[in-house]
């Protein structure tokens, strides 16, 4: 046994596990060199590396302005999301009644559609309710995008849920939301965790439905960064994406030295 422990993976395995790395990383560290040439335009390799594109993104507030906003708008968004798909996760894990099945499969439609699609309809619906071209507009709008991803980890986590302990307390004369405070939601908060920064993550990456329904005023930085390159080619795209890749590495770090990315993106507890 303790041989077959110790055993060394084959070598194909191997080698495709590094193939696929390189695969996947090699786009990025392209774009991160890119982002340090002293030229005017996007060029690799260069003569010489420079800062100058990380400072000309001090210099385009329209970029840091898009990023303030996407930040906000992907929290509220996700936050909106998880006050939703909490009860609703809930009640589909726990409870049996007529339309679970297409309740569950209504919630999670957004998966399956096409984003084009949706936007072309969220566009069409909010202009009928005057809501286009809105902050709120926008952000109701990538709560319907993002809701699947919150629901499918709540429901995971509500399902490996053991009933009695509530139903101990309850027996005890908690009340009922003495339970969900106290007993159902610490146990559940992983999924409840983890489907949050996955809404998050997609709803400050979101391009495609974005593009639709915000305007010149509620622009976000994927839609922003899309208008800049339809325009113009230069290096700024590639240091502002360099920042990002930094700040998600660091978010990632800080998640799995405090929390535990496994624990975060299986939702288990």
């Amino acid at each position: 046994m303790s041989a077959e422990r110790g055993a060394r993976a084959p070598w194909p395995l191997l080698a495709f596990h590094a193939a696929f790395m390189v695969f996947m990383l090699a786009p990025l560290i392209v774009v991160v060199l890119v982002s340090f040439t002293d030229k005017g335009y996007i060029a690799l390799p260069f003569d010489g590396a420079s800062w100058r594109w990380y400072r000309a993104i001090l210099a385009a507030s329209d970029f840091i302005d898009a990023f303030l906003r996407s930040v906000g708008l992907a929290f509220a968004a996700a936050t909106l999301a998880t006050l939703l798909a909490v009860p609703a996760g809930m009640a589909i894990a726990w409870h049996r009644f007529v339309g679970r099945e297409a309740l569950l499969g209504l919630l999670l439609s957004p998966l399956m559609v096409p984003h084009v699609v949706l936007g072309i309809a969220l566009l069409r619906f909010l202009t009928q309710i005057g809501g286009a071209s809105t902050l709120w507009g926008l952000t109701a709008a990538h709560t319907v995008i993002v809701l699947p991803y919150v629901l499918r980890l709540v429901v995971a986590a509500a399902t490996g849920f053991d009933r009695s302990v509530a139903q101990a307390a309850q027996s005890l004369g908690a009340s009922a939301w003495t339970v969900f405070r106290r007993i159902e939601l610490p146990l559940i908060v992983p999924g409840v965790a983890g489907g949050w920064l996955i809404a998050f993550i997609n709803s400050f990456d979101e391009l495609t439905m974005s593009i639709f329904v915000a305007s010149a005023a509620t622009q976000t930085l994927p839609v922003k960064m899309y208008n800049h390159i339809a325009h113009t080619i230069d290096p700024l795209l590639a240091s502002v994406s360099s920042v990002l890749i930094v700040l998600t590495l660091v978010l990632m770090m800080v998640l799995d030295r405090f929390y535990g990315l496994d624990r975060v993106l299986s939702g288990r507890a």
